[in-house]
């Protein structure tokens, strides 16, 4: 199947109803600086200076199918806490229906935290974990009126989503009955299975994605290669009457494997792998999204290659919304230049960046008939950072600057040459006036201009002051500029070509 086929393919997504049961958790991440060790004992002292809280789990999978578009209705248990609370707030602010989340006073929220240090010019890297959790199994009350809800659920939902991190959530009777009444209502099931040995609990479920380590403990098998997983992925079907199983094995791609006997491989793209975390639910919540809107098990899982090699592209967890699936297979389909993008996909981009500890600069201009001058002061401005961020002019805001005689180049034309330069990271067409709403978009740490601005006269200073960015004047290129070269052209004497 080509990328237009693909294409075509997620465009068939409707916005399917989606049921995640499972282990509903709390991320919690705090940053800092890790650049010494403390005098007290041979440990690193992390000066934190920014925290955040994340939906993870069963939680995560329901966020990222609200980035698909879907429609979700989240199945779990929270403690009678600030976490709780926290997370059913969050679920909410995503737009996640939580009528189906339930308080359980007699355990807590399951929290993971985690310890995130910078140092120098490399990567953040996380120095510690601390979870917070019980796993004990819900209580015979708890699990009885849980059943009781969802099966009530049921009849208005397009596909169920098993996401087991064995917390305790997915009880051997409760999906039992689930999984029996979803298949009488002929509702597929996906399950996303804990690690462990015994998968007896997803029996007759309608497919499981297992990883490589999953697939292996609960077979016995040693995957060392795709026809590996898919004699494993046979002995699962058989041995839990399931329809397919489709075995994750990193690098080497997914497997696909039905009960009748066949069997697909698909592998992955060559990618910049920068944190595998979140892959799994991605992959997870693209199935439930495709077979929730009625496409093939074929169709679902290159998808889901696609969308899992996004986010493997990212720092951490992030919802990879649906558009930056279709602009991947779009550009993919259509080749151009994936540093051209919109202000929405560059307000990602950027927040991604500033994940990794990375420096944005951004600078912004008409760049009609890009020239030395030009070239110099974008390779001056992209050594003061990690990326060079570009607003560029459109047609119409360049004609209201400059008159209706410009400008010389179209828009995408002036784009696709800024992005071809190795200096430069991104290029974002702006209509405004000023780049002011861009600049607030990507937050740059620095804001780059050339000639002789005040700057607080700078569209932006502002912006940049409120959080600490900098704005930093170059000096122009004397004799380079594009009205300068214009004069010369159309005073000169046409050229006469002789042509043997």
């Amino acid at each position: 199947m080509n990328h237009e086929q693909l294409l075509a393919s997620l465009q068939q997504l409707k916005k399917a109803k989606v049921l995640v049961i499972g282990d509903l958790i709390l991320d919690k991440y705090t940053y800092g600086d890790a650049e010494r060790v403390s005098q007290e004992s041979p440990v690193i002292v992390l000066r934190a200076d920014k925290q955040e809280s994340r939906l993870g789990g069963a939680a995560n999978v329901c966020n990222m199918l609200r980035g698909l578009d879907c429609d979700v209705v989240a199945v779990g248990v929270v403690g009678d806490d600030a976490a709780g609370t926290e997370t059913v707030e969050l679920l909410q602010e995503s737009g996640i229906e939580t009528r189906l989340v339930m308080t359980d006073d007699s355990r807590p929220t399951t929290v993971k935290e985690r310890f995130v240090g910078r140092a120098g010019a490399r990567h953040p890297s996380q120095i510690l974990r601390v979870d917070h959790e019980k796993t004990d199994l819900l209580s015979a009350e708890i699990e009885r009126e849980l059943t009781y809800k969802t099966l009530s659920m049921l009849d208005q939902c397009d596909v169920v989503l098993v996401s087991d991190y064995a917390k305790g959530v997915c009880t051997p009777n409760f999906l039992r009955i689930i999984l029996r009444a979803a298949k009488t209502a002929g509702l597929p099931v996906l399950v996303d299975p804990m690690r462990g040995h015994d998968y007896e609990r997803y029996r007759g479920a309608s497919l499981i994605k297992a990883n490589r380590i999953e697939t292996e403990m609960a077979t016995g098998l040693k995957l060392n290669s795709p026809e590996d997983a898919t004699a494993a992925g046979l002995a699962l079907c058989e041995q839990l009457d399931v329809e397919s199983v489709i075995v994750t094995l990193d690098s080497d791609g997914m497997a696909l494997v039905n009960s009748s006997g066949t069997t697909s491989h698909f592998p992955t793209e060559a990618r910049s792998v920068y944190d595998i975390t979140g892959a799994g639910d991605m992959v997870l919540a693209m199935l439930g999204a495709c077979l929730g809107s009625g496409l093939s098990k074929e169709n679902a899982v290159r998808l889901a290659n696609v969308a899992a090699g996004l986010e493997v592209e990212k720092s951490g967890v992030v919802v990879i919304p649906l558009a930056e699936i279709e602009a991947e297979l779009t550009n993919k389909h259509q080749p151009g230049n994936k540093k051209i993008v919109t202000q929405d996909q560059i307000t990602r981009i950027a927040e991604e960046h500033r994940r990794r500890g990375q420096k944005i600069v951004f600078t912004n201009g008409c760049f009609d008939l890009l020239h030395f001058g030009h070239v110099t002061n974008l390779n001056q401005s992209s050594q003061m950072g990690d990326l060079l961020v570009i607003g560029l002019n459109s047609d119409r805001s360049v004609s209201d600057l400059k008159g209706p005689q410009r400008p010389i180049i179209s828009e995408n034309e002036r784009a696709a040459m800024l992005a071809a330069l190795s200096c430069v990271a991104y290029v974002v067409i702006f209509d405004e006036e000023t780049p002011y709403d861009l600049i607030a978009a990507v937050r740059p740490d620095i804001l780059v201009k050339g000639g002789h601005y005040v700057k607080e006269e700078i569209p932006g200073y502002d912006i940049l002051q409120s959080y600490g960015g900098e704005v930093r004047l170059v000096d122009i290129v004397d004799g380079f500029s594009t009205t300068e070269i214009i004069n010369k052209v159309s005073v000169s004497e046409p050229i006469r070509l002789k042509i043997a």
